[in-house]
């Protein structure tokens, strides 16, 4: 299964204990990790600003991540819409990346689930359907 993670989940991944984390560990060992350029520099500069995240750490996150599928920024962002418009972006990266889910904890995206050509999903829901425990 092809799964986006959303910035906000990779951070958790990267920063804390939790769903996040082990949503991602899983994620690698057994499904195809997918997200876009316009995630990752996002990332970068939430670990860096908010973290204190030093440049070294932030290349080994990015090529971590770039060793996954990154998809590049969209011509257009999606015209699904959403109350911010940053995440018509990540929308669009998920769905030009074909991917089967996307996962975030963002309410924005959230709200608009039933919109969007794929499912979208909080990192419990991911866990849920990837474990067998909901469709």
């Amino acid at each position: 299964m092809r799964i986006f993670l959303d910035t906000n989940v990779l951070v958790s991944a990267y920063t804390a204990r939790g769903i996040s984390a082990d949503l991602f560990r899983f994620i690698l060992a057994h499904h195809e990790l997918v997200t876009g350029e316009v995630n990752l520099t996002e990332l970068r500069r939430v670990l860096r600003d908010r973290f204190r995240a030093s440049k070294k750490l932030l290349d080994a996150v990015e090529a971590e991540l770039r060793a996954a599928t990154v998809v590049p920024k969209p011509a257009a962002p999606s015209a699904i819409p959403v109350r911010d418009p940053d995440d018509q972006w990540v929308l669009a990266s998920a769905i030009a990346a074909e991917a089967d889910m996307l996962v975030t904890g963002d309410r924005d995206l959230l709200v608009v689930a039933e919109q969007a050509p794929l499912p979208i999903v909080d990192p419990r829901g991911c866990w849920e359907c990837l474990r067998g425990d909901r469709p």
